[in-house]
């Protein structure tokens, strides 16, 4: 959104890319894709959507880009204090919806996923972006990778 209109258009980068998903998240777009089906016959003549959305509102038009930024700290307020179940031990720390994609990034860095596959998810121009962005993470690794390498070391002596 700028100055209050929705602004539509390539990448920064001006390339599209496919983002792989896993099965059990491709099952609940399907899932939803029915329920919004459903919306859409109900909603008869009244329905406003082009289809072109995942996240549409009752009646088809694409949803106000800040309402599911201000969805984000609600989920984690209803995760901290629910009312019909005790507390979580770790509560979950405040976050922005832009804070998901760093949370993605750092898990697959952290869980040995390359660079440039890394990279490639989050439309990175080049790995050095990524490398600059999530240095902390490639530090983690790297003093992970001198343990790992001294066990490999240590066993091939053995």
């Amino acid at each position: 959104m700028i100055d209050g209109k929705r602004v539509e258009g390539t990448t920064k980068s001006g390339r599209s890319r496919v983002v792989s998903l896993d099965e059990e998240t491709t099952q609940i777009l399907r899932e939803h894709r029915a329920r919004q089906i459903a919306e859409k016959l109900m909603a008869g003549d009244e329905w406003k959507g082009t289809d072109d959305y995942v996240f549409t509102t009752g009646w088809g038009e694409p949803i106000y880009p800040d309402t599911v930024t201000s969805l984000v700290p609600k989920l984690i307020a209803t995760y901290n204090a629910p009312k019909d179940r005790p507390k979580p031990k770790t509560p979950l720390p405040h976050a922005r919806l832009h804070d998901l994609r760093h949370v993605h990034a750092t898990t697959l860095l952290l869980a040995g996923v390359p660079v440039h596959v890394v990279t490639a998810r989050l439309g990175h121009a080049d790995p050095a972006i990524t490398l600059r962005v999530y240095a902390h993470v490639i530090n983690e690794q790297l003093a992970t990778a001198a343990d790992i390498f001294a066990t490999v070391v240590k066993d091939a002596a053995a």
